[in-house]
Order: structure tokens, then sequence, then C-alpha cells
């Protein structure tokens, strides 16, 4: 005898339906599994609304209790009528948050243990919160043999999610990290805020200088639990093996060395390490990581090799802020101030001034990803020598704007992302003589691109990973140090 849908409770069919987007959550895990490779940024943007989401069925699971205890009482028996629309608002959050856990796990360049049992813990809360509802519907009677431990199960499911997610935003001992000393001999914690780091001889340069800085500053996003593209930053050889996109350190060359860069690079630099505001590497700390490069990136050269070393500066460092004239800015804004107010209303929170003292302006078209094309480009025209940075990542423009982007003359920083230009825009960029950064990740240029880029004079990082340029490419002598794969 079959069954049709129609023939079904209302509750029922919610509860098959809710599968659905947990099935989908388990389909997209399997199949593309998170492997430390950064993806196109829509993906990551809307990946980072898992933070919030996530607190939607934690909030709803831990109700639920509360509404049994309650709805049990004499005084508030009505609350347990309740328990049915929780659960199933829980089910649903909790697969949504672990879809959202995906995009942002999978695009974000994560990777290792800990991602692995904090995304599959969040792919339990959402079954077992399906389960303790389908549970709770099926058999009244039998409720306190199966549906009681499915709710205490994953009332305890959050509760080592959170767990997880909390030592991957926060570091692995975030709990432990300051616990009094007193504290930690009763509990038995074992040095709870040490690095976890493979010990290298302390009678090695290595070991004495470079391992300490990556345990400090690193091995949180880099170590052996959680590896963000692909780099671990623990060991010796680990650091040598490099990272998804290929070698970080090439010894003897500290300018040509990614790991070196990314340290030196501007905080404001979205390449900048260490990432996500954490605090950055001493003057000190970035000096040892140059002559140790410089003299080889060995594991074994003796701890006093190199003489001289900068020592530990203590200092205070005197705060300011830039005075700002109001009448000076609205002056210098003055000439295009009701031209940039009509674009901000055309296009929300895409276009901005770069400072409050400044009436230069940046782009980020990236927010309306498809929505901007050619078309919208060419509305820009009134400000474009204002313009000194513009994220058109994700857009739809082409080798049609090329004309509109060299128009930009001030223009600094460019990202073309995911966008389908070719060479010929590349070639239009030569004139803009202010260029210092471009992006031309996942993008149909070739190397043919490489003579016109080479031609511009104030560039000093072009990012060309997925492109049609590979790494066994010819560089011109000018872009050595430049190019970025």
């Amino acid at each position: 005898m079959t069954v049709s849908l129609r023939e079904l409770s209302t509750r029922t069919r919610l509860i098959i339906l809710t599968a659905a987007p947990i099935l989908l959550a388990f389909a997209l895990i399997l199949a593309f599994p998170p492997d430390g490779a950064e993806r196109g940024q829509s993906a990551q943007f809307i990946g980072r609304f898992h933070l919030p989401a996530i607190h939607f069925p934690i909030a709803f699971i831990l109700l639920v209790p509360i509404l049994e205890l309650a709805g049990r009482s004499r005084r508030l028996p009505d609350l347990g009528l309740l328990i049915d629309l929780v659960i199933g608002l829980a089910a649903l959050s909790a697969s949504l948050a672990a879809i959202l856990g995906w995009c942002l796990a999978r695009s974000g360049g994560y990777s290792g243990v800990l991602v692995a049992q904090h995304m599959w813990a969040g792919m339990a809360v959402a079954a077992g919160a399906w389960s303790t509802w389908l549970l709770h519907l099926v058999d009244r009677g039998k409720r306190r043999h199966f549906y009681l431990p499915a709710l205490v199960a994953t009332v305890s499911l959050v509760s080592f999610t959170g767990y997880r997610g909390g030592q991957l935003s926060q570091g692995e001992n975030h709990l432990t990290e300051y616990m009094p000393g007193l504290l930690q001999t009763v509990l038995r914690v074992p040095n709870a805020a040490a690095p976890q780091s493979t010990k290298a001889n302390p009678a090695t340069f290595y070991g004495a200088y470079i391992q300490p800085i990556f345990s400090a500053h690193c091995v949180g996003c880099h170590g052996p639990d959680k590896q963000k593209a692909r780099l671990r930053l623990d060991s010796y050889e680990a650091l040598m093996h490099g990272a998804g996109f290929g070698r970080v350190v090439r010894p003897g060359e500290p300018k040509s060395s990614e790991l070196f860069v990314r340290v030196t690079l501007p905080p404001d630099d979205d390449d900048f390490m260490p990432a996500d505001a954490k605090r950055p590497l001493a003057s000190r700390e970035v000096k040892l990581i140059e002559l140790w490069i410089s003299a080889g990136a060995s594991k074994t050269m003796p701890a006093d090799a190199i003489k001289d070393l900068p020592r530990t500066e203590v200092q205070a460092v005197e705060v300011s802020f830039e005075e700002v004239d109001p009448a000076a800015v609205a002056r210098q804004r003055s000439g295009l101030a009701d031209t940039v107010s009509q674009l901000k209303q055309r296009f929300p929170n895409v276009l901005d001034y770069e400072s409050r003292a400044s009436a230069d302006l940046v782009v980020n078209a990236s927010l309306l990803g498809a929505k901007f094309g050619n078309n919208e480009l060419s509305e820009l025209a009134p400000v474009r020598e204002r313009i000194v940075a513009a994220d058109f990542s994700n857009t739809r423009i082409t080798d049609r704007a090329a004309a509109s982007i060299a128009a930009m003359k001030h223009l600094r920083k460019l990202s073309l992302m995911n966008d389908q230009v070719t060479d010929t825009t590349v070639e239009a960029l030569v004139s803009l003589n202010e260029l210092e950064s471009l992006n031309l990740f996942h993008t149909p240029v070739t190397a043919a691109a490489l003579q016109a880029i080479s031609r511009m004079p104030g560039v000093h990082r072009v990012y060309v990973r997925e492109t049609r340029i590979f790494p066994n490419v010819s560089l011109p002598v000018s872009l050595k140090d430049k190019i970025t794969f």
C-alpha cells in the first residue's frame, strides 16, 4: 500500500520536506569537501553569514529542554505545545547553518582536523534535531524511551560543535589560555597556553628564533588541526613543503618568498599576514625571518651563525589622530559632491570616500555581483578621475570596459577577480602610472599580458593564480618579485 504526500498531516509533510536541506548539506560536504583552496568572493561573502546563523539552532535546541520541564508543570502546561514548533525551527536553522558553514570552509581556504570535526558535528546537530522532531511526533506513548535520549544527544552535540567552532575562531586553547594557575593544577590542564608546534632544536637558529615566531603568531591558522591554504607552520618540514599554491620559502631569496612578502605587506592589504586583525609581527621578528631566509633557510644552522641580530626594543608609542578641517574637506569635495551623492543613491554601499579627510573615492562593485556590468561602470565616468581603488570582482564587466577603467588615472588598487577580461584589458591599463596592485585571479588572461604588466611603473604586486599564466612561465626581469601565483 502506498501513501501519497497529500494524505499525510501537515506536520509530517513539514518534517519530510525539512530533510531536503539536510541531505543537500551532506551531499555538498561529501562531493566538495573543504580542501584549503580559496575561491570566489561571492561564496565567501555568503559563507560569512554562518557565524550569525549558528546562534539560531543553538537557541532553539537549548530552549526545548526548558519547554519540556515547563510543560510538565501544572502552572505552565501550555508551553509544552511549543516544543514541536521549536524543534522544527531548530532542525531547519541547523541545516541552513551547515550549508553556510560549508560555503565558508570550501571557499575560504580552510582545511584540517578541526574544520572537519566542526563541520561534521554541525551536520550531526542538524540530523539529530530532525530525528528528535520525528521521534517527538511518531509515538507519544514511547516518547520517553527514544525522544528524550535523542534530545539529550542533540544538546550534547550542540555543545561539542560550539566548542570546536570556538577553537577554530579563537584558538585551540581558547577556554584554558587564561585559566588561573591554581585551577590549571587542580584540573590538571597541561600548559594551557602553550602553542602546538613540533619541538625544534633550540641550538639551531630555526629552533631558537624562527619556530617561536610561528608558534606565537601562525600555528593557530596553520597548525596540525587547521590549515588555511593548506599551509602548516608547526614544523620545519611542513614549512618547506609549502601551501596549496606552492612553496612559501625560497632559500636565499626573502623577497621572492611568499611568507616574507605576506608579513611585510601593509596591514590593510587583503593578503597581509597574520590575518583576521591578529597582532602583526614585530619589526625584530620580521628581520629575523629575513636574515634566516637570506642565509639559506636551514634547519641545522647554529643559533649563533648570524651576528648582530636585531635587539628586542620596548618603547612607548605615541598615538595621534589626523586633524580634519571640515571646511577644507568640503571645498575639496564641492565640485563633485552632488554627483557623488547621486551615484551613492544609484549604487548603495558601492561608492564612498576613501576617508573622512579625503575627496578621493573607492568603489566596491563586487557587492552587486552580476548586477554590475559595462553599462553600470560607464555611469561612474563623472567621478572616474577621483577613484583611487576599485574592486570589480565577480561582476559582468568585460573588455568593453577597458577604456573606462583606463580613464581612472589615479587608480592605485584594482581587482578584476573572476571577471571575463582578457589581455586586451591588461594592455589598456598600461597608462595607469599610479597603479600599485592588480588582481587578475581566475580570469582568461594569458602570459602574453606579462609584457604589458612589465610596463606598469608603479605596480608592485600582481595576482595571477588560476589564470592562463602558469608558474613555469618565463617572467620579465622587472616582474621577478611582483607576480603571485
